[in-house]
């Protein structure tokens, strides 16, 4: 087991989670990551080891069907699927924020006919805010459900769903004219998240919503990534998230939240995966007489990598447990994913440099990581916004008095 990234105060039963997870990437995920990447191919099979362990159900409750284990236990499972292989924790990630949203916010209905079948796997979620005219400003969004009679008609376009051929429900954030008191002075009042479900696979899943096909990226390859089109999609009312329009904006920010913490923990996994490479290629390559790892320069690098790990860990496990123990974390939170995914990006620079010309062959994982870095950048919103959440909770926390 690695010396770094190690976390105090887990119980029996979580260590026996984690101990289970990091072998099944050890065993199943490693070493055929690198050639399911260069293929773009759907880890179908690694999925199917994952539904089999019931990480899909990790964090949903216990009377549905899952495990009720916390975001840490969950956190620390994506740490170590990423490890392996970032795009699978993607898979995971976008189902679980769906997970989570409808055992915060859906109503019994709602969270009896979702939440055992994605426990199990049966149902896999997609969540959608984005759209191809904005990416952060989610509240400017311009996806319209309008009433007609009990049911809703949804007309626009989504961009950048995780899972967005495979899921079969995804959570749609779209503005409605019925939002709550004084929806005209504020618009993330009046959005609504509905629940949307589908057949998976591309083209029109169903009448009124179109998958056009996956999104050709750089790195973070084997997940689809697509575009999502509604042109007077017909949905129940039944189907909005909670029950009441009006709320959808909040249930979102809601999701994003644990969202972050997820995307810390695979920028920990990312980091620690690279570290790993470049600690132990610089012991096997020499030059002038002797292996690289002996050079000041090189143990230099490796000591800043291994601090960066160790540090984005802490800072990923804190906002973890301040949000399992119900206190409001978006400051941590966002302070995580921008320390996490920033030093993912310089712990895998460090170690493609450490490679040197190897680093830049696809015969060499740390190819693989370097292409998949940057997504942590821009998930689950940018550093820039990551910056100004923290910003303002930092102005409010230590605002002057007087």
């Amino acid at each position: 087991m690695s010396r770094l990234a190690q976390t105090d105060g887990l119980t029996d039963v979580q260590q026996e989670i984690l101990a289970t997870v990091r072998d099944f990437v050890d065993k199943e995920i490693l070493p055929v990551a690198t050639e399911l990447e260069h293929r773009d191919e759907y880890p179908a099979q690694i999925v199917e080891g994952l539904k089999e362990l019931g990480v899909f159900g990790l964090m949903i409750p216990e009377e549905y069907g899952g495990l009720g284990e916390s975001l840490l236990t969950y956190a620390l499972c994506v740490e170590e699927i990423a490890r392996g292989w970032m795009s699978v924790s993607g898979i995971i990630n976008t189902h679980f924020i769906v997970a989570y949203m409808l055992k915060q916010h859906g109503t019994e209905e709602q969270k009896e006919y979702f939440l055992p079948k994605m426990a199990l796997g049966e149902i896999r979620g997609a969540f959608s805010m984005s759209e191809p005219g904005l990416g952060s400003d989610v509240s400017a969004i311009t996806t319209k459900g309008v009433r007609d009679g009990d049911d809703y008609l949804l007309t626009g376009q989504k961009m950048w769903l995780t899972n967005g051929g495979t899921s079969t429900v995804v959570a749609v954030l779209c503005r409605t004219d019925e939002g709550a008191e004084g929806a005209g002075t504020a618009p993330h009042k009046s959005m609504t998240t509905f629940l949307v479900e589908k057949e998976p696979g591309f083209g029109e899943v169903r009448p009124g919503l179109t998958i056009p096909g996956k999104i050709e990226k750089m790195g973070y390859k084997g997940v689809d990534t697509t575009e999502l089109i509604l042109d007077g999609l017909r949905i129940p009312a039944d189907r909005v998230l909670g029950g009441t329009t009006g709320r959808g904006f909040y249930q979102m920010m809601d999701g994003v939240e644990v969202g972050r913490v997820n995307v810390a923990a695979r920028g920990c996994g990312v980091a620690r995966r690279a570290f790993e490479l470049g600690v132990a290629y610089a012991q096997q390559r020499h030059t002038f007489g002797k292996p690289i790892a002996q050079h000041q320069a090189i143990q230099f690098k490796l000591a800043e990598m291994a601090t960066k790990v160790e540090a984005a860990h802490a800072m990923m496990v804190n906002a973890a447990r301040k949000k399992d123990s119900g206190r409001r974390n978006d400051l941590e939170a966002g302070m995580a994913k921008y320390l996490a995914s920033e030093y993912c990006k310089e712990v895998v620079e460090d170690a493609f440099r450490i490679h040197g010309g190897y680093g830049f062959s696809k015969e060499y994982e740390i190819e693989r990581l370097y292409r998949e870095a940057p997504m942590l950048l821009i998930g689950e919103g940018t550093a820039e916004i990551q910056k100004m959440i923290i910003g303002r909770r930092l102005l409010e926390e230590y605002r002057i008095q007087g």
